[in-house]
């Protein structure tokens, strides 16, 4: 394929190209205007999604440490921070790149990675509900969090229709498999699902908060069987053709997301449901689902986990280097790491409490090599040109 005709997606998962029919000059004037804005593309907000799970995974560990709760509504405001820049350069990216924004979007790999925006609202939409109100108030702190969860919520929803929709009647599907950042749309629902179940509190008894309830239901399902479906194809794919590139590897963690954020839906939906259900025998077994869920799920989690630390350990010692792509090893430990508070706080097994605890020290540990590596690459323009 002519240089002429194609996109170079370097940012994250790995590697892709994306052909689309540009024109020569038109490629070589965005190429020349040097613009650091040209590839800030839907991917950059897994940085805003692993920074605020650092937050909110620690507002819920069942052990509070001294100065825990201030570190946590620092890198709350951090990754707020980081959502407003970001949200204000990808939106000029459309403006004064929007053949090359239109081309990425069109991607199979990196079209799937427009769950990201949404997660990343969500994420910090929470992170105000369980922080801010110590720094802002209880008011602004839920009109926050609602504004974003909302905001969230509609975007996730209509990129979980859009992407399949796209992907099912694009033209040539030649160049599609099945990779693990199909499962970014998928994940969104169900971070909606859980996270909404902090607002049921604020609703009390009647048809508000019975509406949120059953729509955080009808997403946790959504979610939950779309992932099955989109883990089964990864996984066959994996199995019968293995990653084609060694820098894509750290994308399996992804997997890993909507198993950790569905542990947490279903434990904090039944926790927050007597806030909007009178009858206690429907609370009793929603609590009852939480805890059966959470631990068979639990099991599969730690497959996944498992096996996704072998292949990066594998990835490691041929060469992965730094990228984007490294984003992955935080928002689903930090999935892990609420998973596994709620369903300690739901079961008072004090086993799966210290290991929420030993997740969110390895969860530290990551976010603190990969946003280290990432500001190191922002300031020396690597991650901003391909």
């Amino acid at each position: 394929m002519a240089a002429a005709n194609i996109v170079e997606v370097t940012t994250y998962p790995a590697t892709y190209t994306a052909a689309r029919p540009f024109h020569t000059a038109l490629l070589a004037e965005l190429d020349s205007a040097g613009s650091a804005l040209r590839h800030i593309t839907p991917n950059w907000f897994a940085s805003v999604m692993g920074t605020g799970i650092v937050a909110t995974a620690a507002a819920t560990l069942p052990l509070q440490l001294p100065g825990l709760h201030g570190f946590a509504t620092a890198v709350w405001v951090l990754a707020g921070a980081v959502l407003v820049v970001l949200t204000g350069a990808f939106a000029a990216h459309w403006v004064r790149h929007r053949e090359r924004a239109k081309a990425y979007a069109a991607h199979h790999v990196m079209g799937q990675f427009y769950g990201a925006p949404a997660m990343a609202l969500l994420t910090v939409g929470a992170g105000g509900l369980l922080l801010g109100p110590a720094l802002i108030g209880q008011s602004a702190a839920l009109a926050l969090d609602v504004v974003l969860w909302t905001a969230g919520t509609v975007l996730g929803l209509i990129v979980a229709l859009w992407l399949p929709f796209a992907m099912i009647t694009r033209e040539d599907h030649s160049d599609v498999e099945a990779v693990p950042a199909w499962m970014m749309p998928v994940v969104s629902p169900m971070v909606s699902a859980s996270t909404g179940a902090l607002l049921l509190s604020h609703l009390g008894p009647g048809q508000v908060g019975m509406a949120l309830l059953v729509a955080c239901y009808g997403m946790f399902g959504l979610s939950l069987l779309a992932g099955l479906i989109t883990t089964t194809m990864v996984y066959s794919r994996l199995m019968h053709g293995g990653f084609s590139q060694v820098q894509a590897v750290p994308t399996v963690w992804i997997v890993l997301g909507v198993v950790g954020q569905s542990i947490t839906a279903a434990n904090l939906l039944a926790a927050h449901a007597g806030s909007v259900l009178t009858d206690t025998a429907t609370v009793s077994a929603l609590h009852a689902f939480g805890i059966v869920y959470g631990l068979v799920m639990g099991g599969f989690g730690a497959f996944v986990f498992c096996l996704a630390t072998a292949l990066t350990v594998h990835a490691a010692r041929r060469g992965l280097s730094f990228s984007l792509t490294w984003w992955s090893f935080t928002f689903p430990v930090g999935t892990c790491v609420t998973g596994a508070s709620a369903l300690g706080a739901a079961t008072g097994a004090a086993v799966i409490s210290w290991l929420a605890v030993g997740l969110y020290a390895l969860l530290l540990g990551a976010w603190v090599t990969v946003a280290t590596n990432t500001v190191r690459g922002v300031r020396t323009g690597r991650l901003l040109r391909v």
